[in-house]
């Protein structure tokens, strides 16, 4: 695992006291599984046979690569008391979709920094996470959930799960999840190490790999831990909080929807021969550390009759977020494999997202979210009004339109989640403006 050394003027006395230097695990996912293997023996074979599964689909997921799968996602923000730099502003949480929804589509500006021997390789993935319209009552919502807590930390040792795994329960100081088979459930929370009043990051987040497959008896491996953590300081791009030198591009959380929809790590968590399972990513001794200058190739390998180097752009390997830019082709199918498989339900939930037709045409709202306009198509004529209401209930913006497409200047109004009502249609879309 990646490993980023914190110095501080007492490390004499933490390392005498825990035998150990002091270090920052990036991501604990493989750690998690053997934590959940040692708590139901079979779970690790079931998430490779899941694994295996998604991979059998990636002939017939190309044919169908056209089509956009939709994730509706719920961010749980759990705060310590006195704590409010934990309580991530929205415009953070925002930013963190927007860089999941470029990451995941090869929308993320920095994906030029690829190296051409990987050209042939990239993925598109088409998914698009959206904060959640609705909430499993039916409810209208932001997608977000506020939860303050007593407990300053959920982190007691990196093998220690059940202290972190608290954060998904009310019970236990966190809040309960959303019904996981249908909401992308993140929570965000305090993941340092605490002693004698200093706080140490020690995990920067991990995933659960899908699983529940038929062969395994209903309710032999709960559903109560399927989601994904992150510690609050990674989360989005715009986080203003300091991670004592760690780059913070949101690719900690794009690394770990990864895990999510059924990624192992670039290097298969081990030396030259442990791959990933994915047919186009080069093998590699080990993790990355930081961003490299050269072209290392660790291992031998044929991709297409070439031996590649290192991926270090990989969004699975733990190089510096800066420096990750990339899915390929392969892994792309893998995680949609997924989405049609163990994960189907999730891009299927129609009551979670407002999504309107008029008739049998698909009325489109976009970028969403925006900082300055927005454009409101569809594929027959729209005539009446547009109004934008704000969360209180009050017309922030109104206008007449005749036409099939609109576009709407919203620069003027403040950051956060507004309701778009158009004549004919029933129910309003959600618009996010940064």
């Amino acid at each position: 695992m990646k490993k980023i050394l914190f110095f501080i003027n007492s490390l004499f006395l933490f390392s005498t006291l825990f035998g150990q230097e002091l270090e920052l695990e990036k991501c604990a996912t493989v750690q998690y599984m053997e934590y959940m293997e040692s708590m139901h023996p079979g779970y690790i074979q079931s998430t490779k046979e899941a694994f295996d599964v998604a991979k059998t689909s990636q002939e017939g997921i190309t044919l169908r690569s056209s089509q956009t799968y939709t994730i509706p996602v719920v961010v749980h923000i759990v705060y310590g008391q006195g704590r409010p730099e934990m309580n991530l502003d929205d415009n953070v949480i925002f930013d963190q979709i927007k860089v999941l929804n470029e990451d995941f589509n090869r929308k993320n500006a920095d994906s030029v920094n690829l190296r051409s021997d990987f050209f042939p390789h990239v993925g598109n993935a088409n998914i698009e996470f959206r904060l959640a319209d609705f909430d499993p009552q039916g409810n209208p919502t932001t997608g977000i959930t506020r939860t303050e807590t007593t407990t300053s930390t959920f982190f007691e040792g990196l093998n220690n799960f059940s202290a972190m795994e608290a954060v998904k329960s009310s019970a236990t100081g966190g809040v309960d999840p959303w019904d996981q088979s249908k909401y992308l459930n993140i929570w965000v929370c305090n993941l340092a190490f605490s002693v004698f009043g200093i706080e140490i990051p020690m995990l920067m987040g991990y995933a659960t790999p899908p699983g529940g497959l038929s062969n395994w008896p209903p309710g032999s491996v709960p559903n109560f831990s399927d989601g994904i953590v992150i510690h609050y300081p990674v989360f989005g791009s715009n986080n203003p909080n300091d991670m004592m030198g760690v780059v913070v591009k949101g690719r900690t959380t794009t690394h770990e929807v990864g895990h999510y929809l059924g990624l192992r790590h670039i290097w298969g968590d081990g030396p030259c021969g442990e791959h990933d399972g994915i047919d186009d990513t080069p093998d590699a001794a080990a993790e990355t550390e930081g961003c490299p200058t050269n072209n290392p190739n660790s291992c031998v390998d044929d991709i297409d009759g070439v031996d590649l180097p290192n991926m270090f752009e990989n969004f699975m390997d733990y190089s510096d977020e800066d420096c990750q830019n990339t899915f390929t082709a392969g892994q792309v199918a893998l995680m949609r494999g997924v989405l049609e498989n163990q994960r189907f339900e999730l891009v299927n939930n129609t009551d979670a997202l407002n999504i309107k037709k008029v008739s049998e045409n698909q009325i489109t709202m976009y970028p969403n979210p925006t900082y300055s306009k927005v454009t409101i198509k569809s594929d027959e004529n729209l005539s009446g009004n547009i109004r934008i209401v704000d969360l209180s209930g009050k017309i922030v913006k109104e206008m007449e339109v005749n036409g099939m497409e609109v576009s709407i200047d919203i620069s003027s109004l403040q950051s956060g989640v507004y309701h778009v009502y158009i004549d004919g249609q029933t129910g309003a879309s959600k618009l996010v403006k940064f």
